[in-house]
C-alpha cells in the first residue's frame, strides 16, 4: 500500500462531512496514512475508479431513488460492501430468504402494489416500507382502535408503488431493547464480532407520527452467547457467503419465548456506533487497509 492510497467514505447531501459517528473511522484511516474523502453517492463529478476502496457509510437519501442507488453501486469498481449484496439487502424482503434458510425472524406479511391488506382483529402492529432508512414511514398501531389508520398507511405505501411490510410489535423493544451485533473482519479476513450496542425503542407513540431518529437511546451492550450464535448463523446465510463483507450489523430482539430473533441484517449503510465502542474504528480501519 502506498502512502497515497485513497479511500472514499460514501455519504449524502445531508452529511457532506460524514455523519459524526463516522469521524472516528475517517481519523483512524488518516492516521494510517490514507487519503480519505467524503463523497456523495450521487455526485456527478466523482471519479470512483480513482479510489482504492469505496466504503458505503451514510447515503441515507437513497431510499427515494433505490433503483438509481443500486445502479450506482454496480458501477463502482471497488465497493464495500459489494454491489450484489447491496441489491439484495436494500429491500427488506431479504428477510424471507433468511427465514427460508432457518433463521428465526419476526413474522412478516408483505403487501405489494395492487394488493389489499386486511388488518388482524387485535394486537399491536408495525407498518413500514420494505425500502427505508432511519425508521422513515414507519408506525405502530394498536388494533382494533387504529385499524383504519393502519390500513390507510399500507394503502399509502402501496399506492405509491412501494411494498409494505406488517409485523407484530414485540414488547421486548420497550424492556430489553434491541441488541445490535457489529462485525468486522479480523486479521485473517474472517468476519468476527467487534462490539455490541443496546438500542432503545423508537416507536414510543402509537399511530403514524414522525419518528425522531436522534431520540433512540444507544448504550454499549455485551451480546449473550445465544445472540452471538444467532448472529453467526445469520451471516453464514448471506448469499455468496460472508467473507466478502467489510462490515455487518445484526439487529436482534428477544422473541415471545425469550430466544433471540432477527429484526434486520444491515449490510448496506448501517450506523456502526463507533463513538460508543473504543477500538472499533481502529479495527475497521485495519480491515480496510487489509482490503487495499
Amino acid at each position: 500500500m502506498g502512502r497515497d492510497s485513497r479511500v472514499a467514505l460514501v455519504t449524502c447531501a445531508a452529511f457532506p462531512d460524514l455523519w459524526d459517528d463516522d469521524h472516528p473511522l475517517r481519523d483512524a484511516l488518516r492516521a494510517r496514512g490514507l487519503v480519505v474523502e467524503a463523497v456523495r453517492w450521487d455526485d456527478p463529478e466523482a471519479d470512483w475508479s480513482g479510489y482504492d476502496l469505496v466504503v458505503i457509510r451514510s447515503p441515507w437519501d437513497y431510499t427515494d431513488r433505490p433503483d438509481a442507488f443500486v445502479a450506482w453501486a454496480r458501477s463502482v469498481p471497488r465497493l464495500a460492501n459489494p454491489a450484489d449484496i447491496i441489491a439484495w439487502n436494500t429491500d427488506k424482503r431479504y428477510l424471507g430468504d433468511l427465514a427460508a434458510a432457518g433463521i428465526p425472524i419476526i413474522p412478516t406479511e408483505y403487501v405489494g402494489p395492487g394488493q389489499s391488506w386486511t388488518p388482524p382483529a387485535d394486537g399491536e402492529w408495525v407498518v413500514k416500507p420494505t425500502i427505508s432508512a432511519g425508521s422513515r414511514d414507519t408506525a405502530r398501531y394498536l388494533l382494533p382502535g387504529q385499524a383504519a389508520e393502519a390500513v390507510a398507511h399500507v394503502t399509502r405505501l402501496t399506492g405509491g408503488g412501494r411494498t409494505a411490510m406488517v409485523q407484530p410489535y414485540l414488547s421486548a423493544v420497550d424492556t430489553a431493547g434491541e441488541t445490535a451485533v457489529l462485525c468486522t473482519p479480523d486479521e485473517t479476513g474472517e468476519l468476527t464480532f467487534s462490539h455490541g450496542i443496546r438500542k432503545g425503542a423508537m416507536l414510543a407513540a402509537r399511530g403514524d407520527v414522525k419518528v425522531d431518529i436522534d431520540s433512540e437511546r444507544i448504550t454499549p451492550r455485551t451480546p449473550s452467547p445465544a445472540e452471538l450464535d444467532l448472529a453467526a448463523r445469520v451471516l453464514t446465510a448471506v448469499p455468496g457467503g460472508d467473507k466478502r463483507l467489510l462490515y455487518a450489523r445484526v439487529d436482534l430482539i428477544p422473541g415471545p419465548d425469550g430466544a433471540p430473533m432477527l429484526i434486520e441484517l444491515e449490510l448496506t449503510e448501517p450506523a456502526l456506533f463507533l463513538l460508543h465502542a473504543p477500538g472499533a474504528a481502529e479495527r475497521l480501519a485495519d480491515a480496510i487497509l487489509a482490503r487495499i
